[in-house]
């Protein structure tokens, strides 16, 4: 099951200045701000940015469906054809993320709240 796209994460190389670019784009200040990831909360979205986000293969905007149950959709996902690009990972506080390529090089995120 899922809630549907309710974050997106963006490979960035200048992390202060997509900083300052994102906080005023979104009229808010980040929420998390830590050498290794920015994160914004704004009308109901979530937008990070990761200065790691290219080593690991992101070549652009990244959008996380948000999923009930990440390993079964992960193993559904793979089955049904997508390269598992990073497996089930816990990012803090119980918070699942993964991700896979379609056969077309789109990637797509998972992410499984700890509530879910």
């Amino acid at each position: 099951m899922t809630a549907g796209v309710q974050t997106i994460i963006y490979p960035v190389k200048d992390l202060a200045g997509a900083k300052a670019l994102f906080t005023t784009l979104l009229g808010v200040e980040p929420y998390a701000d830590e050498p290794y990831y920015v994160g914004f909360k704004a009308a109901g979205q979530d937008v990070g940015l990761d200065p790691n986000g290219h080593s690991k293969g992101m070549t652009g905007p990244v959008p996380y469906w948000h999923v009930t149950d990440l390993r079964e959709r992960l193993a559904a996902l793979v089955e049904s054809g997508a390269e598992l690009l990073q497996d089930a990972q816990d990012v803090g506080g119980g918070r699942l993320i993964a991700s896979v390529k379609d056969a077309d090089g789109n990637l797509v995120g998972l992410l499984q709240d700890p509530a879910s």
